[in-house]
């Protein structure tokens, strides 16, 4: 399960929206081994695309020695979905490689009639993909 505070949960959701028509990507890094998100990164989609989202190589680079600085690690790497539900593609699920993070998807297309969004949280593991249940604190 992810357990997320509001105002991240509220951070992510903000930054889908913002970029809107193009994908939004970035990470919630967190204390090494404790799992749990603290701080909000949200990064450029290089590919400044609707339908994909790439990392800038040297702000990846920049955001792990910064990470490694702190004694942090990626807790959330979350990306944005326009046109499609929260739901990992098969190019999500080929670059998955932090095989202890929380891979969460928005949804900023109205694919279910649930409203503007969906908020979807997965672990991705050796290509396998397992939907987990997400819990908003205060």
């Amino acid at each position: 399960m992810l357990t997320i505070s509001k105002a991240l949960y509220d951070q992510i959701v903000a930054h889908a929206r913002a970029d809107h028509p193009d994908e939004a990507c970035g990470v919630v890094a967190g204390p090494v081994g404790e799992g749990r998100p603290e701080r909000f990164v949200p990064m450029l989609n290089a590919a400044r695309s609707p339908t994909f989202y790439e990392f800038d190589s040297g702000d990846l680079l920049k955001l792990y020695r910064d990470m490694d600085d702190r004694d942090e690690e990626p807790v959330v790497i979350y990306h944005s979905h326009t046109a499609t539900e929260a739901y990992p593609s098969r190019t999500d699920i080929s670059y998955a490689n932090e095989p202890g993070a929380h891979y969460v998807l928005v949804s900023t297309a109205d694919t279910d009639d649930a409203g503007p969004f969906q908020f979807r949280s997965f672990r991705i593991v050796e290509g396998q993909v397992t939907e987990e249940e997400v819990e908003v604190t205060a």
